[in-house]
């Protein structure tokens, strides 16, 4: 899920992808409906009121052209090959909010549940491109391996590791720096515990944006001290044997634990 500093959420939402695809209803009563190479897109955002039916078009192809640049930037930097197209639904901002809102504890840009789920806007703006490319990766992870469950520092590490590669923001901010540095020294960053659930549902709004960061964070160091071609093996690995612990030792030569107390050190030494 995503808000201003909540990204995207991989929750286990009990949605059946076909069924309740055909019950939604978009801001006109119906889906425009496009497809690319590895995608089949629905969107039903009000465009046509204020720019048109071309300016629908337009949307629609700019967003398959951002899945699939992101599509590309799959196995190039996660090591991650799809074999089958993608369902992605971008929704009116409106619907998106009276149809999901009561599924998180947070407000939500989008979400994955079988399908893509977007929140959308008028045009492809910069959060609705990152917001794209981070519910592309849990899709494609289910794609590649669906029976595994990763941690959720992982899985959402990841993602934002993923969708900041894609956008040219390959390293944490000075800012997103000091406010994981001012947490270590409160001892207030979320522990590797907390992080390692099936996702990040159980914090709140005011904590949830520091844990994606921190899971971010925490891939960033591995790929710091380990080079950008270490997570895509370690990810080929992951998908391979579906042992993340096994994976880390193989890969980086450290736990994933042993990465975790590394950071924490970088961060309370800032």
């Amino acid at each position: 899920m995503r808000g201003s500093w909540i990204p995207a959420l991989f929750l286990t939402v009990v949605l059946s992808p076909v069924d309740a695809l055909a019950r939604d209803r978009g801001a006109d009563g119906r889906f425009e409906t496009r497809s690319s190479s590895h995608f089949e897109l629905h969107q039903d955002v009000d465009i046509d009121r204020s720019t048109g039916v071309h300016g629908s078009i337009a949307f629609e192809r700019e967003v398959l052209r951002v899945l699939e640049s992101g599509w590309d930037g799959l196995d190039d930097w996660l090591g991650l090959r799809p074999t089958r197209r993608l369902t992605v639904v971008v929704y009116d901002p409106a619907v998106f909010d009276a149809t999901f809102a009561g599924l998180f504890p947070f407000p939500a840009a989008g979400f994955y549940a079988g399908i893509i789920r977007v929140r959308g806007d008028v045009a492809v703006t910069t959060a609705l491109q990152r917001t794209l490319l981070h519910e592309l990766v849990h899709a494609a992870w289910d794609a590649e391996a669906p029976s595994l469950v990763l941690p959720a520092w992982l899985n959402e590490g990841l993602a934002e590791w993923f969708e900041a590669r894609a956008t040219g923001r390959t390293r944490l901010t000075p800012v997103e720096w000091d406010g994981l540095a001012r947490l270590a020294s409160q001892g207030a960053l979320p522990s590797l515990a907390s992080l390692s659930g099936h996702n990040l549902a159980g914090f709140g709004p005011r904590t949830a944006g520091w844990a994606y960061l921190y899971s971010r964070g925490l891939v960033d160091h591995v790929a710091r001290h380990h080079g950008e071609r270490d997570i895509r093996r370690l990810c080929r690995e992951i998908a391979r044997t579906g042992d993340v612990e096994r994976a880390f030792r193989k890969i980086t030569r450290a736990t994933p634990s042993e990465h975790d107390q590394a950071f924490r050190k970088e961060l309370a030494g800032r």
